[in-house]
């Protein structure tokens, strides 16, 4: 079978579980469950990174970034000045120019402000940066961040960390047909279950943080996952078979005894 790459503005991932680096107990679990999970690209915020207090430990005492890519992201970020203003500094600080916009609307429910992230997005590519988006499930828009030169969409699955899974499969497909960079269901995964069916639709990806890092056990869900997207990606590979309303026997009835 020809080899199936996931790429992502021209870098080329072996995983496509893309995972957060958010709410797990302490760096160690953290990076044990990147370790089990396979990915190798991870969320950071940027705006709850340590660059203060010497004497508290960094991410990066215990992940290597020259084995994994970091994707800096702008999670908390209600506005486009804070979006920009925070991603430039990512700039500044690591030379980082693949990044994750976020640019949220609401505090309740973190949906994006999508004319705040259009606009942002915009600027951001003319600025040199590789952006991948945080968005609503709407197909329209996710076509107008597409053409403002996105490098991948990453629609919502449900709010983020609610792990209410696929909330509509319809508009996550439209999306995937119609577009030309990746496609990534970003927020509101709850089950390694829901990343199969992510994956099943013709996701590229999918970016997991609250379902691993919130369940009982961190490490052994991160491989549940890994392996969810694998299985998934295979079944959509493999083609499904045709659906029928009416059953249709297993057994040939040709020369029935």
């Amino acid at each position: 079978m020809k080899k199936d790459i996931f790429k992502v503005a021209g870098k080329s991932l072996k995983s496509r579980l893309i995972v957060g680096t958010g709410k797990y107990k302490n760096f160690s679990e953290t990076a044990k469950a990147i370790k089990a999970s396979g990915a190798d690209m991870v969320t950071v915020a940027v705006r709850r990174v340590n660059i203060l207090d010497k004497k508290k430990p960094i991410l990066t005492d215990y992940l290597n970034p020259k084995k994994i890519i970091l994707l800096p992201n702008t999670a908390g970020c209600f506005n486009s000045e804070d979006a920009l203003r925070t991603l430039r500094l990512a700039r500044e600080m690591g030379g980082w120019k693949l990044v994750k916009l976020e640019v949220l609307g609401d505090k309740k429910t973190l949906y994006p402000n999508m004319i705040e992230t259009i606009n942002s997005t915009k600027v951001l590519v003319k600025e040199g940066f590789k952006v991948m988006v945080y968005c609503t499930d709407d197909p329209l828009l996710a076509k107008k961040l597409e053409d403002a030169g996105a490098s991948a969409i990453m629609p919502l699955a449900s709010p983020i960390g609610s792990g209410l899974g696929l909330q509509n499969k319809v508009n996550i497909s439209l999306i995937i047909k119609q577009s030309k960079i990746p496609v990534i269901v970003d927020a509101g995964i709850g089950t390694a279950s829901d990343a199969t069916i992510a994956m099943e639709l013709g996701c590229d990806g999918v970016l997991i943080n609250s379902a691993i890092a919130n369940s009982k056990k961190p490490i052994l869900m991160a491989k549940a996952f890994k392996d969810a997207v694998v299985s998934g990606r295979n079944s959509f590979l493999a083609g499904r078979m045709k659906i029928n309303y009416f059953a249709s026997e297993s057994s040939p009835t040709k020369g029935l005894i």
